[in-house]
């Protein structure tokens, strides 16, 4: 085993034995082989899409399948071994279409079974590129392209697709099984934040127009005395189904996590049973879903290994697995998913216990902000905005994340952070006040919501009349933690941001030559200390 794709891989080396997420090293192993056969799927739809445009329903199936190896997403063996069995139908339904025979590359020709499977995973991991800066720059496309398709396959469950994204995917893919240069990988890592942008940009488009774009919300963070369902992950379908199988039934449903943004939406104000979000960031789940006392569902990734005090409560679902928890098979077409069997527990467990109480505000996406726009653009003109702090990611474990809580204590009362994914709840609920009547958080939502981040400091250029998005008053301070920030990363150096801190490690995939590049070509760093790091923001530096 070795995999070092998030940020609490063991020494920010690489885990060697076990995965610090809980993912023992045949799991690892599967996901390597998944992501094997994935690359023999390109290989031979790039050929077959020169000849009849890309197959959307291939595409999807690279999408959900690199999804299903994201950090904390699946962890169950059989659901790997059959997506590696699909794709290797695939390979010959595809082989069968060409029509070409001849050679084709290794990762395309292999035949499955399990000795089969155990002897191809041994030569496919991480490690196999000798070369440290090509693995780096390798796997930083690899990892991109996990989070690429964690956004693309939520646009696709509400009918969104983009060609040019699985047209990417596609490429990319095959090109990992050619010798490239790192000035040809350096281009592919650019390239594939292109794609980030345009995955993330479909992704939003989806979510405003199915379910309305975000508006100002004050959403509860207390409890009713009603049984309730708890809801975590990323997936708005989901919710929605859930939603409408418990209407009427007196079970109340909370959100957790990143799914705190289905509040923020229109559509989700109609259900009178959507009680509030309960709890905080996923690493929190351990003691969080014992106290709920209700069902939990997992929508997507950041689920952790479950734990024996709500163990025979817990469901999931989409690209999510878990060995020994019940799984809500997908939707048929036109249909909802059967989430019944959850709904009927719920009716026989008592409510959730309270953790806190209050409320938390938030809802400033970017056609939220650019409504504000005039006020926001006098504000900085008159000096009462000295700076905006971009702070949007990932949430983790580890003790030295505090840091991001520090900062956004310490930054001076003129300045407001601009917030998404769950690193926000390392701050939101603290009393931090407002600036003209503009609260100094802004959360924009889940994570693949930073792209409204993107929007507003590029419609901020334009409001200033500034040639360069970097001479605005804007500074990135972001926290990181798995593929789809990566994914998000890749997005901001392709649109041209600069100077971006990042923390609390610099990724351990980033070999030293890698980092030396992008820190002298983009200004990427690595946050420092509270005290160094807060009047350097604060500066522009």
């Amino acid at each position: 085993m070795f995999c070092y794709q998030c940020q609490e891989t063991l020494r920010n080396t690489g885990c060697t034995v076990r995965g610090v997420c809980g993912k023992p090293d045949s799991t690892s192993a599967l996901m390597d082989l998944l992501i094997d056969t994935l690359k023999g799927v390109a290989v031979l739809e790039e050929q077959a899409a020169a000849r009849r445009g890309i197959d959307r329903k291939t595409g999807l199936f690279l999408m959900q399948s690199l999804f299903m190896t994201i950090t904390n997403a699946n962890f169950d063996e059989a659901r790997l071994v059959a997506q590696i069995e699909e794709a290797l139908i695939i390979q010959r339904r595809l082989r069968d279409e060409l029509q070409d025979g001849g050679p084709w590359p290794a990762c395309a020709t292999w035949q499955g079974g399990p000795d089969a499977f155990a002897a191809r995973a041994a030569e496919v991991g991480v490690l196999a590129e000798a070369d440290e800066d090509l693995r780096s720059l390798q796997q930083t496309v690899i990892y991109g392209l996990k989070g690429i398709g964690a956004y693309a396959d939520h646009a696709a469950l509400l009918g969104y697709e983009d060609d040019a994204v699985y047209g990417h995917m596609v490429k990319a893919l095959a090109q990992l099984t050619r010798p490239l240069s790192l000035d040809a990988l350096l281009a592919l890592v650019l390239e594939t934040g292109r794609s980030a942008v345009e995955a993330m940009a479909l992704l939003d488009r989806a979510n405003s127009e199915v379910y309305g774009a975000e508006e100002i919300t004050r959403v509860a963070i207390g409890v009713r005395g009603n049984p309730g369902i708890l809801v975590s992950g990323h997936d708005l379908r989901d919710l929605e189904d859930l939603l409408e199988e418990t209407a009427g039934t007196g079970v109340d449903v909370y959100t957790h996590g990143e799914m705190l943004p289905a509040h923020y939406r229109p559509f989700f104000k109609k259900y009178p049973h959507l009680a509030g979000n309960y709890g905080g960031a996923w690493w929190k789940q351990d003691k969080e879903f014992a106290s709920f006392n209700g069902p939990i569902l997992m929508t997507t990734n950041c689920i952790i290994p479950v734990r024996d005090a709500y163990r025979d409560r817990i469901f999931t679902t989409g690209t999510t697995g878990y060995p020994g928890v019940p799984h809500i098979p997908d939707r048929q077409p036109g249909g909802r998913k059967d989430f019944s069997a959850i709904v009927t527990l719920a009716r026989t467990l008592p409510p959730p216990a309270e953790i806190e109480q209050g409320e938390i505000v938030g809802g400033f996406g970017h056609p939220q902000v650019l409504a504000l726009a005039d006020r926001v653009v006098e504000a900085v003109r008159s000096g009462a905005i000295r700076r905006f702090v971009v702070m949007a990611g990932c949430d983790g474990r580890m003790k030295d994340r505090a840091y991001f809580t520090e900062v956004a204590q310490a930054l001076p009362p003129d300045t407001i952070i601009l917030t998404a994914g769950c690193a926000k709840y390392r701050y939101n609920k603290l009393a931090l006040g407002e600036i003209n009547g503009i609260p100094r958080v802004l959360d924009a939502g889940q994570c693949n919501d930073s792209y409204s981040l993107a929007v507003i400091a590029l419609k901020l250029k334009e409001a200033f009349a500034l040639e360069d998005v970097n001479d605005l008053p804007i500074s990135f301070d972001i926290a990181w933690y798995e593929q789809k920030a990566v994914a998000v990363l890749l997005a901001l150096l392709y649109l041209g941001f600069r100077n971006i801190r990042l923390g609390p490690t610099l990724p351990g995939f980033l070999s030293p030559a890698v980092a030396r590049v992008l820190g002298e070509t983009y200004g990427l760093r690595k946050t420092t200390t509270v005290a160094e790091d807060v009047p350097a923001i604060v500066a522009g530096a």
